[in-house]
């Protein structure tokens, strides 16, 4: 079987999702034109010589619907025999589409794929699209349904993550985030957003607190105790959960992922495609996998998706010398690196969603090339990439250096 190799990597900055955002009046296909156009002139590729453009939008609607992915290949110039396809698991739809196209590869029917995801927060709005799980009783009730935030505080009160554990990670995060770009971690890889006279938009991530403090969580109130008490999905938790008597709120904003705009792309190939186009592999994709885990609890499928990606691809723990996984909340991570045994030097070492934001469908990539310049800076060989998915799923992928 063929093996898929990752020949180059870029994202946009991150933009903070609101009004006010320096992103807020770029579109979606905007967004994702940006990092294919980069990987087409860093990368000298000739028009029409990639086989498939992967895109993860979580919602894929409005402005950012329509199959965003073959648009944007055109509007980057990739040429018109690019096709291009939208796809949607949610948080982990970025990393998936990176997933889907090492498939592609590895199937031997096709040599050189584009996977990677956009999502502009505040143009399309998170939940914009609707869905049948929170919306039909028939689902929602005998699953346990209930907002995320409110589970990311079901999993900290089940596993004991206090508030000072959660706003301590939030500080590391933002501590984490800010060294690597005042040493230049993220240079190489993140494009800046221009506007149609060639004027930089943004060139930094906006989303960056890098003076907080515990102090200054601690002055945040809890974001899900009115959802979670007023809105009744406290005795929802407590019901899947029965071992549970009280749910304890910890998160808020400032400890939970940032709503952002961005883009990020991935290029993938086949050994015969680098030789064929001058491309010098930089990784390999050595596994992945996905799973459903549990709907209520939601955010801890990471834990499970890792259990079997270690089964099937006859890797452990310590074969793996960095961690990605995404912040969505403190207390997915935290329960991450308890159920694992993993040393806090391993794992988002450049910070992550608390500190950076999370664009829904572009995250996996993002952190996928996140992953693989730090192996590269630090001279390491291979990483677990993970997210935590609504619904209650899990993808996860070993990445490894060549």
């Amino acid at each position: 079987m063929p093996e898929a190799y990752i020949y180059d990597h870029v994202r946009t900055p991150r933009g903070r999702g609101k009004p006010d955002g320096a992103l807020h009046e770029v579109t979606a296909l905007a967004l994702a034109t940006v990092p294919l156009k980069a990987l087409k002139e860093r990368n000298n590729l000739q028009v029409d010589t990639v086989d498939d453009v992967i895109l993860g939008v979580v919602d894929p609607v409005g402005e950012a619907g329509s199959d965003i992915a073959r648009f944007a290949a055109l509007k980057a110039g990739l040429g018109e025999a690019v096709p291009g396809v939208q796809i949607s698991r949610f948080c982990a739809s970025g990393l998936d589409a990176v997933n889907f196209a090492a498939a592609q590869i590895m199937s031997g029917q096709h040599e050189l794929v584009i996977g990677g995801g956009a999502e502009s927060m505040s143009r399309v709005g998170i939940g914009a699209s609707g869905g049948a799980w929170p919306m039909d009783p028939s689902m929602a009730i005998p699953s346990y349904f209930m907002p995320q935030g409110v589970s990311a505080d079901l999993i900290a009160t089940k596993y004991g993550f206090s508030r000072d554990d959660v706003d301590a990670y939030a500080v590391q995060s933002q501590q984490r985030a800010a060294k690597s770009w005042e040493e230049g971690r993220f240079d190489k890889s993140v494009v800046p957003v221009k506007d149609i006279n060639g004027l930089t938009i943004l060139a930094k991530d906006e989303h960056m607190r890098p003076t907080t403090t515990m102090q200054s969580l601690g002055q945040l109130q809890p974001s899900f105790v009115q959802m979670g008490v007023m809105g009744g999905f406290d005795a929802v938790a407590i019901q899947s959960h029965p071992e549970i008597e009280k749910i304890n709120y910890v998160h808020h904003a400032g400890n939970s992922s940032g709503i952002v705009d961005g883009a990020g792309a991935v290029l993938l190939g086949s050994k015969d495609a680098g030789a064929k186009y001058g491309l010098k592999a930089r990784a390999k994709i050595r596994a992945f996998v996905n799973i459903g885990s549990e709907p209520a609890m939601m955010l801890t499928g990471p834990v499970d998706v890792t259990n079997k990606l270690f089964a099937r691809s006859g890797m452990t723990k310590a074969d793996i010398d960095l961690f990605e996984l995404n912040e969505a909340f403190a207390s997915v991570v935290l329960r991450f690196i308890q159920a694992f045994e993993i040393d806090n030097d391993k794992i988002n070492v450049n910070g992550g969603a608390i500190a950076l934001g999370h664009p829904l469908g572009a995250t996996g990539a993002m952190i996928l090339g996140t992953v693989l310049d730090e192996l590269e800076r630090t001279d390491k060989s291979t990483a677990l990439v993970t997210l935590c998915i609504g619904g209650g799923m899990g993808t996860a992928t070993i990445i490894e250096r060549v």
